[in-house]
């Protein structure tokens, strides 16, 4: 409802800029054809015709969106949506806004201007918002569960955490790891403490499984993951008697 009287409103600026045009309205004469200067009434126009298509583009996604989030219930992808949604809705009264104040000329250049960027900020934000979304479909990953996410494989980017904890009896790892068809994955997860390098570790070198290794004792782990998607592997362990329990995509495997 709100784009086709964003429409509507368009179309009465585009047709009063047009009526304009061959007279020249006062006080303009001081500036020559190619000069920088404020943005014309028909540049607005068209301007705002195109956040208003941007828009209509955007909200056309979100339901594709939401056609899946229902077909794959998530209450995380259902308050994605919501957030996403709220957003359009917030840009479509602004959008409105401007088309009301360019009607009745009340924008300064100055205000034009800043209303402009402060929108298509928003606009590009939002975009990639929902193209990251769509992107995360696609893969079947969970879309935006990450605090930290590597989007290539190498020998340089990692993530340090420093952080005192207290005594532990028992803890859990989880992750989503997606690794290629190549052998060997490295090391996704190592913490260290003073004088012990191994205090905690995941690796898997070569092709042997990936293996935990705790104070430099090592169990291997039931894992088949190189091939190429996305799972989410957990390893949970307690002090008693070193016991031990892997899961991957939810299915405990050892």
């Amino acid at each position: 409802e709100t784009i086709r009287e964003l429409t509507a409103k368009l179309g009465r600026c585009e047709s009063q800029s047009v009526l304009e045009l061959p007279g020249e309205g006062k006080g303009r004469k001081g500036f020559s054809k190619n000069t920088m200067g404020d943005l014309s009434r028909p540049a607005a126009a068209e301007t705002l015709s195109q956040l208003g298509q941007t828009l209509q583009s955007l909200k056309t996604r979100l339901e594709n969106l939401e056609q899946f989030s229902r077909m794959n219930s998530s209450s995380q992808t259902n308050s994605l949506k919501d957030i996403l949604q709220n957003k359009i809705d917030d840009l479509e009264k602004q959008v409105l806004s401007r088309v009301n104040s360019l009607e009745e000329g009340k924008l300064s250049p100055r205000n034009e201007s800043e209303e402009r960027g402060k929108i298509e900020s928003t606009l590009t934000s939002l975009h990639q918002r929902i193209s990251d979304l769509e992107k995360g479909q696609k893969d079947n990953r969970p879309p935006d569960r990450f605090q930290l996410t590597f989007p290539l494989r190498t020998n340089y980017m990692y993530a340090k955490v420093k952080k005192s904890l207290p005594e532990m009896y028992a803890f859990s790892i989880c992750m989503w790891i997606k690794s290629s068809a190549s052998p060997g994955m490295g090391t996704p997860f190592s913490y260290a403490v003073p004088g012990q390098a191994n205090e905690l570790v995941l690796i898997e070198w070569g092709n042997t499984p990936m293996e935990i290794l705790i104070n430099d004792k090592v169990a291997k782990l039931p894992f088949a993951i190189n091939d190429g998607k996305w799972h989410h592997i957990c390893v949970t362990w307690t002090t008693r008697d070193g016991v031990w329990e892997a899961y991957q995509d939810g299915t405990q495997t050892g």
